[in-house]
């Protein structure tokens, strides 16, 4: 049997705003999460993370949880507002944000889990929103962001060796920009192009500063995870084949493109023309190779479509009905969802070709339908999440096995039911249900899968 290397890494992923909860407690300052989920309506069910899956008190509990379900790694995010209340370079740091950080980090490591840490997960700082726009501010928001980075390389640079600067700027900058589904809840078709150039722009000074002063002592290595939905021609028309490469650069091509090859897609810059802000030269030297490996987070394939559509996606229109009327695969309980193990497979082997880099799928997951009506009883057999893994699973193996792309690791989203974001509570993409009025953690079936299929696919 051809088997995955020995030492191929997977576990599960959250983020900090989903899971901890505790939002006031220990010196947290408060995020723009914290603020936009306490705006009437913007949530679906009025919700927000100030609890969530109470992970601030109870993070013994998961680290046990991931031990029991085999892990060999674990992908969690940092608050910046835990450990800098305010968010500033010139702001204080808060010791017992920074503490609770290490232990969690030490804990893991007893337990033979190598931690990956995120470094943003989209839980900015109020204080710099309200300082000086948060993300809009090019020159402070780098400078602040690479020093929370350099506080984080600091306090746990001796124990961690993977890092990921940010989670998805598609969505930090197309859903609180364009949007404004997300965070600071911005609406516009100019802010999204600067956000996302300024969340590149400190994403590789972070990286420049992580090799120059952290990397020759610590040995880690450093990149960004970026989110992708396979795009699938309608048809083998000229126009729906060209719509679905002009969605792809879109989605991932403006942020890979700068990042791997040193320039924006050209199918961007021909759209958006001057609202695209332009690299200096300077800038472009530090942003190009700024990754040392590619962090993807992939979850559906999309059928794509020439025309209609939102600029910000390049002017197409995306679905999952096939010519025939069929349907692509399972549905999931979100709408932009449902399951597609070729897709996967088609991506790997495009990124692979394209930017030349080894692969770490950072999320990867299935929200299974009325996880949030439906009796715990019921919800723990989760049929749908468990073909979704085993056949994401199946298709990462041909992908390495047969195709020859290097795939580094695997994170399934996620550990935990938690906060999803606009969804509130009413969307469950863990394998380990959790009842949020006694934070009960129950494992669900599809908490075996990946164990099984690793144990049996991983050299020794």
């Amino acid at each position: 049997m051809v088997k995955l290397p020995s030492d191929f890494v997977w576990g599960y992923a959250t983020a900090s705003y989903q899971i901890e909860g505790s939002a006031s407690a220990g010196g947290r300052g408060p995020s723009i999460w914290d603020t936009f989920s306490k705006i009437p309506s913007k949530i679906r069910d009025g919700s927000n993370g100030d609890i969530a899956t109470d992970s601030y008190r109870l993070w013994k509990e998961d680290v046990a949880l991931l031990k029991s379900y085999g892990v060999r790694a674990y992908r969690f995010s940092i608050s910046w507002s835990r450990v800098i209340p305010l968010g500033g370079r010139n702001d204080l740091v808060n010791e017992e944000g920074i503490a609770f950080y290490r232990g969690l980090i030490e804990e893991l490591l007893k337990n033979g889990i190598t931690p990956f840490v995120t470094l943003y997960h989209w839980d900015l700082p109020q204080g710099l929103d309200d300082r000086y726009g948060g993300w809009l501010n090019k020159e402070e928001i780098v400078k602040d962001y690479v020093n929370y980075a350099r506080l984080c390389f600091t306090r746990y640079g001796d124990l961690v060796k993977n890092w990921i600067t940010h989670n998805e700027p598609w969505c930090i900058s197309v859903l609180g920009y364009q949007k404004g589904a997300f965070a600071p809840g911005h609406k516009g078709d100019v802010e999204p192009w600067i956000v996302a150039h300024h969340t590149i722009l400190a994403h590789a000074y972070t990286v420049k500063l992580y090799r120059e002063e952290f990397k020759p002592t610590q040995g880690g290595q450093i990149g960004i995870t970026l989110d992708c939905h396979w795009q699938l021609p309608y048809d083998d028309s000229p126009a729906n084949v060209a719509a679905a490469q002009r969605g792809i650069d879109f989605k991932l091509g403006r942020f890979a493109d700068p990042i791997y090859k040193g320039h924006y897609p050209a199918t961007v810059k021909a759209m958006i023309g001057d609202r695209l802000p332009e690299f200096t030269a300077e800038e472009l030297a530090v942003v190009k190779g700024s990754s040392d490996f590619f962090g993807l987070n992939t979850y559906t394939t999309q059928i794509v479509q020439e025309g209609g559509g939102d600029e910000i996606n390049g002017r197409i229109t995306v679905g999952f009905t096939r010519p025939d009327g069929s349907q692509l695969g399972t549905q999931a309980h979100v709408s932009w969802l449902q399951t597609y193990p070729p897709g996967f497979r088609l991506l790997l082997n495009y990124l692979w070709k394209t930017y030349e880099r080894p692969i770490y799928i950072t999320e990867n997951g299935f929200a299974a339908r009325n996880e949030d009506v439906l009796p715990v009883e019921q919800v723990i057999h989760d049929v749908d999440r468990v073909e979704y893994f085993e056949g994401y699973a199946n298709a990462l193996l041909q992908a390495v096995t047969e195709d020859g792309v290097p795939v580094k690791g695997y994170f399934g989203w996620s550990l935990l039911d938690n906060y999803e974001w606009a969804d509130g509570y009413l969307t469950r993409f863990g394998v380990t249900y959790v009842d949020y009025a006694t934070q009960k953690r129950t494992p669900k079936d599809s908490s075996r899968v990946l164990k099984r299929f690793f144990e049996k696919h991983i050299e020794a």
